[in-house]
């Protein structure tokens, strides 16, 4: 048997560490914004910016040079007491060095020694298989224990290998600390051989043509998606294991409406959020990732004709039924949770 008995799945790794959820906390999750913990300006930004976004993330690993990675720990160790963020609602998360690197070890140990009481989520990079998770959930517990944290801290990790892409859904099974995965499109382009330099987003050369006009006239032409199956296999595997999907980084920050584009593909695929790598591109995760008022005001009108989800509706002369309640549902529930943090749309949704 390689997988542990359902008995002992939710059994904590370590004695005296705080028991695994059972389930994720229901928590509003539209960017996680990459703030890097070693340059003193931007991280004396983070008590201001905090209110402003769902999730910060002190990231210690990509973008981070070699000789800086104790100033970006120890930055991240500061970042955990400059808010309070367990009590106002905004989630602190951490990348942390892949597990084959010299930095993984005392990037964990102090992060869960130092930071665990306000600690949410570790993002753990190139995870290839079950077994890195494995591995990082034994040693957390044990940090847990020593700490005496009584709550625990999920995992997050990223695909950026084939390796890992092919088991996506025995990495979202691997643990319940897993609270999702995120798409890491440069590092994943690179080791597929990709033949792009771009990080996220479509690509000139990836196309699709009409057939050839009689006239020999000038055919059109129409770019794809390059991520379009492994963001959608991406989403199958999470919501399979009852864990969140997201968008990774979009590289170009210059380009808003590109970056928009992507953010919104990921978002009608499933995805829970995106990752926001410059302040720009805060508002376009907070647009995108929470539904349009009025196809909230719409799913609202299904559930309210079926209120218990059966049966048969017809709205607008379209026909509705257990299926579309469903679809329904998704939405309005995901309204709620926008509503309860953002004043405007709840506004909005209420209108």
């Amino acid at each position: 048997m390689s997988q542990k008995t359902p008995r002992n799945f939710f059994k904590p790794l370590a004695i005296g560490a705080p028991e695994p959820m059972r389930d994720l906390p229901v928590k509003i999750e539209r960017m996680i914004h990459f703030v890097p913990p070693h340059l003193d300006k931007v991280r004396a930004k983070v008590p201001d910016m905090a209110p402003k976004v769902d999730v910060i993330l002190a990231n210690l690993e990509d973008a981070i040079p070699a000789d800086a990675k104790d100033a970006a720990r120890a930055g991240a160790i500061e970042m955990a007491n400059m808010y309070d963020w367990q009590g106002k609602g905004t989630g602190f998360w951490s990348r942390v060095n892949p597990l084959n690197s010299p930095w993984f070890q005392d990037d964990v140990s102090e992060l869960v020694l130092k930071a665990g009481h306000q600690l949410d989520v570790i993002m753990l990079p190139k995870v290839e298989g079950p077994w890195d998770i494995h591995f990082a959930d034994q040693y957390v517990a044990q940090l847990e224990a020593k700490a005496g944290l009584t709550r625990p801290i999920l995992f997050h990790a990223i695909l950026e290998t084939a390796q890992g892409m092919s088991l996506v859904e025995e990495i979202a099974l691997a643990s319940p600390r897993m609270q999702g995965i995120s798409l890491g499109p440069a590092d994943l382009a690179a080791d597929r051989k990709m033949k792009t330099t771009r990080v996220g987003g479509g690509h000139p050369f990836y196309r699709v043509l009409e057939d050839p006009h009689a006239d020999g006239s000038e055919r059109a032409s129409v770019q794809q998606d390059l991520w379009h199956y492994t963001i959608a296999r991406m989403v199958d595997a999470c919501r399979m294991a009852g864990i969140n999907a997201f968008y990774g980084p979009f590289g170009d920050i210059s380009d808003l409406d590109a970056c928009e584009q992507q953010f919104r593909n990921a978002f009608l695929l499933g995805c829970a959020g995106a990752w926001s790598l410059h302040p720009n591109q805060i508002d376009i995760a907070k647009r995108v990732f929470s539904p349009d008022p009025d196809e909230v005001k719409f799913a609202r009108r299904i559930l309210e004709a079926m209120p218990d989800g059966t049966g048969v509706a017809m709205l607008d002369g379209k026909m509705q039924d257990d299926a579309t309640w469903k679809q329904a549902k998704v939405i309005a529930d995901l309204a709620d949770l926008v509503a309860a943090k953002d004043p405007d749309l709840a506004a909005a949704y209420n209108n």
